[in-house]
């Protein structure tokens, strides 16, 4: 239950006995204070001394007049991973038991001047030097553009909620390859190793503010399971925290030389255990191609040292290519690197044609059957990081089955595609750039949220590899003044302070993840109040693509098994090409046309039904230019669909729904010397 009033309240019915009591105990008594509980989000024990969080009023609880909830989303954090990596890369604690002295006290290797936080000097340049002192006086860190300091204290992330955050991605990452060549650490480098701890470590943390509430799910903070849960959460106005894997090499499928070291059993019975560790959403590729899938490059010194640690993980680098559409990966980073010391003699980086801009891998057989797998399980799929090559495969069989739940959490989707999430149902958050920026890109991607009536979410990436935003300064325009009023209007937001140390977005920028709220201020104030007001709708949407993965149903395919027809089948005395075999639920068997244009395929459904959605799953031999026909008599056709930029793989053709008993697809123009062949057409009402 949650609680909006105070413990003390008159009754209209209070004798004056009773009043005269309340009084005399009021006067001898002890007097209540906030640390009492008498407020609902004020815990009854917090560590002292602790983080102040600089917040006051109450958090906005319950929906709107039309049911659905509100807040901000950070659709991509990671608050433990500096648990990875061997557990020395990232100085501080989210928590400790032993108060913020011991969780926010510098690595011992950073003394006396910083020179060893070696990881923010290869990935971003510089010496790395700093003040190493963390608490009380946090001279140097934490800081927006530093990779190496703990940004997500726990009373931290209590200021993002309490300035109207509601739900909380935490990503469980690492990185072996990372974690083996860095010199300091402490633990093993295995990856599902990490992965494991890093979930005990953040139910540990639930706990731990269960215990300054009173007790077991007393705590704002709550680990939630389903859509359902966490909507019920988000009502009770406290934060619903999902859990999520970025991991390069997850449970075990790298590949060396292109040579797979994973299996389907291993696909299943890792996707087995992390649905058991309570996670819903993850990334099949991350900085590493895989045993799953290519990835989308890195850039500057930053992607010359993701290259050099491939090609230390698995024998191969980067490979390019042009890329055949808009979408295009990123450039790839060719600016020195000093991780190339740890490549071999002899053995360089390669260069790279600057028309050739898209990785040759995209998604593997064996990654399309995790994506399918995670489709069972109802999980969500992270395409960030995919090569467009695989994000558009992965999109592609999420459109052939009405699949919504996919997710690009932090800006690394070619944004091409932000329609095509939209239209599955799925949902967008933008990287967490400074608000000048994210303001500008979020009014270019306004309509499609207007025309799909979806909210907005913001990745922070805290105690990943990226920068956040920098001081705007003390004099700029338009800057955040304090104290300032939440979104909602119901709480003040003063500047924050730890230690001794005050922080000011205006001259500190985003330093850690309590900054969250006075960067939402300042996207109000430069940007404007529609960009925040997506932003608060974010709860709603990312819990309804939530909602509707966990809800989809595959739809039946009405031809499967029915008889097929075609204008010509390839000849083979070894192996049959003709029309049934596109229907038989077989994905290695097609059918395959002679070599020549305008050919037709065609099914019997047995009866009349509403079709309104065809999918067709090419072989190499594809259509550039075909047409989806429906009839209900085999002789009077009507085009329901049709493309004349077909490029092979797996299509979907929506329409509106019409009645048919014959779907007819007819080829027109081949987009290969070969004929057309088809391994599977799917024909389905909805």
């Amino acid at each position: 239950m949650t609680m909006t009033g105070r413990p003390y309240r008159r009754r209209r019915d209070a004798t004056v006995v009773s009043l005269l009591l309340l009084v005399l105990a009021a006067v001898l008594g002890p007097t209540p204070s906030s640390a009492a509980g008498a407020d609902w989000w004020t815990p009854t024990a917090r560590p002292a001394p602790d983080s102040q969080i600089g917040v006051t009023g109450e958090p906005f609880t319950g929906t709107d007049a039309a049911g659905r909830v509100r807040g901000f989303v950070d659709a991509h954090n990671h608050l433990f991973s500096g648990e990875a990596f061997g557990g020395r890369l990232i100085c501080g604690k989210v928590f400790s038991e032993a108060g913020v002295a011991d969780a926010l006290k510098d690595c011992p290797e950073h003394y006396p001047d910083g020179t060893l936080a070696i990881f923010d000097y290869i990935t971003h340049g510089g010496d790395g030097k700093h003040d190493p002192t963390g608490w009380p006086t946090f001279k140097d860190w934490p800081a927006y553009d530093s990779m190496t300091h703990q940004a997500n204290y726990y009373a931290w992330v209590e200021r993002a909620w309490r300035g109207g955050q509601r739900v909380l991605v935490n990503d469980l990452v690492t990185n072996g390859m990372i974690c083996s060549i860095y010199p300091f650490k402490d633990r093993s480098c295995d990856e599902m190793t990490s992965i494991r701890l890093q979930a005990k470590l953040t139910y540990d943390l639930q706990a731990h503010i269960d215990k300054m509430y009173g007790g077991p799910g007393k705590g704002w903070f709550r680990i939630v399971l389903d859509s359902a849960q966490a909507r019920e959460v988000v009502k009770q106005g406290k934060l619903a925290v999902v859990l999520g894997v970025e991991t390069s090499e997850p449970f075990g499928c790298k590949q060396i030389l292109d040579i797979a070291q994973c299996s389907k059993s291993d696909v299943d019975k890792g996707l087995d255990e992390l649905y058991g560790l309570g996670v819903r959403s993850m990334f099949l590729c991350h900085k590493f191609d895989n045993a799953l899938c290519g990835v989308r490059f890195d850039e500057g010194g930053l992607g010359t040292a993701i290259n050099v640690g491939q090609f230390l993980s698995t024998g191969t680098f980067w490979q390019t290519e042009k890329c055949t559409g808009p979408q295009h990966d990123n450039p790839i980073g060719t600016a020195a690197s000093k991780a190339e010391a740890d490549l071999p003699a002899g053995t360089d980086v390669p260069s790279y044609k600057a028309d050739a801009q898209c990785n040759t891998r995209g998604l593997t057989a064996l990654g399309e059957y995790a994506v399918r797998g995670m489709m069972k399980r109802k999980m969500m799929l992270e395409v960030d990081h995919m090569s467009v090559k695989a994000t558009g495969q992965a999109l592609d069989i999420f459109e052939a089955a009405n699949y919504p739940g996919v997710l690009s959490s932090h800006s690394w989707m070619d944004l091409n595609w932000t329609e095509r999430v939209y239209s599955l149902g799925g949902f967008v958050a933008q990287y967490m750039h400074g608000s000048e920026g994210f303001a500008a890109e979020a009014k270019r991607t306004n309509a499609l949220r207007d025309q799909y009536h979806v909210g907005y979410g913001f990745g922070t990436d805290f105690n990943g590899i990226g920068d956040h935003p920098a001081p705007r300064g003390a004099a700029a325009a338009n800057k955040v003044t304090y104290p300032f009023k939440s979104v909602d209007g119901g709480s003040l937001i003063d500047r924050q302070t730890t230690g001794t140390r005050t922080f000011d977005l205006n001259t500190d920028g985003a330093a850690h993840v309590g900054m969250i709220p006075d960067w939402i201020e300042d996207i109000r104030r430069v940007g404007g109040q529609d960009v925040v007001d997506d932003l608060f709708r974010g709860a709603e949407s990312y819990l309804g693509t939530w909602g509707s993965t966990e809800q989809h149903q595959a739809s039946v395919d009405l031809a499967k098994g029915r008889t097929a027809t075609a204008s010509s089948s390839e000849s083979n005395p070894f192996t049959s090409y003709q029309p049934g075999r596109a229907v038989d639920g077989d994905d290695g068997t097609r059918w395959a046309s002679d070599w020549s244009d305008d050919q037709y395929w065609q099914v019997d459904l047995g009866a009349t039904n509403r079709v309104s959605r065809v999918t067709l799953d090419w072989e190499r031999a594809y259509a550039g230019s075909y047409r989806v026909e429906l009839s209900t008599d085999g002789v009077n056709w009507t085009t329901a669909w049709s493309t004349t930029s077909g490029d092979g793989g797996l299509d979907t053709a929506k329409f509106a729904g019409a009645p048919a008993r014959y779907v007819r697809v007819h080829c027109l123009g081949r987009g290969t010397d070969w004929g057309y062949s088809l391994y599977e057409v799917g024909v389905h009402s909805a």
